[in-house]
C-alpha cells in the first residue's frame, strides 16, 4: 500500500470517532431545562449545591416537584428533607449545578 492509503484510512477513522463522540455526548442544556421544570420552575429554586455525586437543591415548595420525572432523567435516588432535595446524579451532578446556577441568577 502507498502512504496516501494510510492517510485516507486515518482520516476516515478520525471522522468516525468524532461522530461517535458527538452522538454520545449529552445535551446538558436540554437536561437542565427539563430538571428545572421538574423542580417546579426556576422561581421555585432558592439555591443549588453539589457534593460529589449528590446534587442538593433548596426549594420554596417541594410539593410541586415531579420526582418520577427526575428519576427518568437519570437520578439514581432522591432524598427529601424539609425544603430541600438531595438528588444522586453521579458524575454529572457538578456540571448540572453549574448550568442551573447560571439559569437561576
Amino acid at each position: 500500500m502507498e502512504w496516501y492509503h494510510y492517510l485516507i484510512i486515518l482520516a476516515v477513522l478520525l471522522i468516525i470517532s468524532l461522530i461517535v463522540i458527538k452522538v454520545n455526548k449529552k445535551d446538558f442544556s436540554a437536561e437542565v431545562n427539563k430538571l428545572i421544570k421538574f423542580l417546579g420552575g426556576k422561581d421555585n429554586i432558592i439555591n443549588a449545591e453539589c457534593n460529589m455525586s449528590r446534587f442538593k437543591v433548596i426549594l420554596k415548595d417541594t410539593s410541586i416537584v415531579d420526582k418520577p420525572a427526575i428519576q427518568k432523567l437519570g437520578a439514581k435516588g432522591i432524598v427529601e428533607t424539609e425544603n430541600q432535595l438531595k438528588i444522586i446524579f453521579g458524575k454529572d451532578a457538578k456540571q448540572l449545578k453549574e448550568y442551573i446556577k447560571e439559569i437561576i441568577k
